[in-house]
């Protein structure tokens, strides 16, 4: 078993003792990112701007180990606000497209920084991993209609 930790060059340090990303074997590990920049400063107060910026640091770890958001299996939402959670999932939507990863949204007290959000997620570094659609399931009446 192969286990390496990813330090992206690109995008924020992390704000403590842990991996931002730790990749064992094909699958890869993301910490919880924040909406913080290089300088590890909030970028806005707004959800919007802060879901972005999250998604976007998660990108740069995802890239360091020549993955993308497609190839995304699971993600864990922590918002400190649930009123949040329509103008979270509407920028969700823009990054992440059908088959979704599997998903939990939680709502919690606080974050690191006082952020609005944190994403973590976990991805597989498969070449040969197919989606397979079922004829009647597909995304209709879902969040994305």
């Amino acid at each position: 078993m192969v286990r390496k930790q990813i330090r992206p060059e690109s995008g924020p340090k992390s704000v403590g003792p842990y991996s931002m990303g730790l990749l064992i074997d094909q699958t890869l590990y993301v910490s919880g990112q924040l909406p913080i920049d290089a300088e590890a400063n909030v970028v806005a107060e707004d959800i919007v701007k802060q879901t972005i910026q999250t998604i976007e640091n998660m990108e740069h770890i995802l890239e360091a180990s020549g993955l993308s958001l497609s190839d995304v299996v699971k993600t864990t939402v922590y918002l400190t606000d649930f009123e949040d959670f329509d103008k979270m999932n509407q920028m969700y939507a823009i990054y992440f497209s059908y088959p979704y990863p599997a998903r939990s949204c939680v709502e919690v007290s606080r974050l690191p920084k006082n952020a609005k959000i944190s994403i973590d997620c976990v991805a597989i570094a498969r070449d040969d991993l197919e989606f397979e659609e079922d004829e009647d399931e597909g995304c209709e009446g879902c969040c994305c209609d």
